[in-house]
């Protein structure tokens, strides 16, 4: 199993870097490292912690490594707090494993209405914008 603890906000140049690589749309040409990839999500299990803790246990195939699987960890993320009512969301810890080309993460977030104090924020409805750009599924 692999801790991940890195501050959201490598995600977030993640998706973001994702997202400058297809800015022109279906005529732009794939990266390499997007050569051939086929996520297949396979869900999300959410559960409620306590007051604003969550946990969300998503599970996936074909991801290409760690950044992936926490990229749909975090857009699922992102859309609870919107349904929630909220607008931000603050990543606790994710862990990982991959077992038989199957990648599942269980991460935690907090979530709430205004901007939370720390570095590994989000802001709700721009990651979950930039996933529908990414194709990555929410809640």
């Amino acid at each position: 199993m692999m801790l991940r603890g890195a501050p959201l906000a490598v995600l977030a140049s993640g998706l973001a870097a994702g997202l400058a690589g297809c800015a022109g749309g279906a005529a732009t040409e794939p990266d390499a490292s997007s050569a051939g990839f086929r996520p297949d999500y396979k869900g999300v299990q959410t559960r409620l912690l306590s007051g604003d803790l969550v946990s969300f246990r998503v599970a996936m195939s074909g991801a290409r490594g760690l950044p992936d699987v926490e990229a749909y960890a975090a857009c699922a993320a992102a859309q609870y707090a919107l349904i929630r009512g909220y607008g931000f969301a603050r990543h606790v810890r994710t862990n990982v494993d991959e077992e038989g080309g199957v990648w599942r993460a269980d991460a935690v977030y907090t979530i709430s209405p205004a901007l939370p104090r720390g570095i590994a924020t989000i802001d709700a409805e721009v990651v979950v914008a930039a996933c529908s750009e990414q194709g990555i599924p929410t809640v």
